[in-house]
């Protein structure tokens, strides 16, 4: 009895410790200045569906966590710069759509700005 008693309680444990982990924190407790917050709403309403932003897996495109702390992109060898990723996210890539006439020039260079703290 103690043993299942023991089992479960540790097993209640580990749920809440892993629901707290997966509590989206806030743009405070991230230290985000405006112009990340605004990049980071812009992740959330365009990219989030398709990318885990701190995480490197991925749901139907990589996951993008450190992607600007690599000299190059994972998956297609460009280089991790503004240049470079602003290009595909104005443009696409393979399945991504473009969304240059999407997102305003601001909106882009926010979404840059937010990505360089994952």
């Amino acid at each position: 009895m103690a043993q299942k008693f023991a089992f479960w309680l540790t097993l209640a444990l580990l749920l809440a410790a892993t629901a707290c982990d997966e509590r989206r924190k806030s743009d405070t407790e991230l230290g985000l200045n405006p112009q990340q917050s605004a990049g980071r709403r812009v992740y959330d309403d365009q990219c989030a569906r398709c990318h885990e932003p701190y995480s490197t897996s991925g749901k139907k495109g990589p996951g993008l966590k450190g992607v600007f702390k690599q000299k190059f992109l994972p998956l297609a060898g460009f280089p991790a710069n503004d240049e470079r990723i602003g290009e595909i996210i104005r443009s696409g890539r393979k399945e991504m759509p473009g969304f240059g006439q999407t997102l305003t020039p601001q909106q882009i260079e926010d979404l840059l700005v937010y990505m360089h703290t994952l």
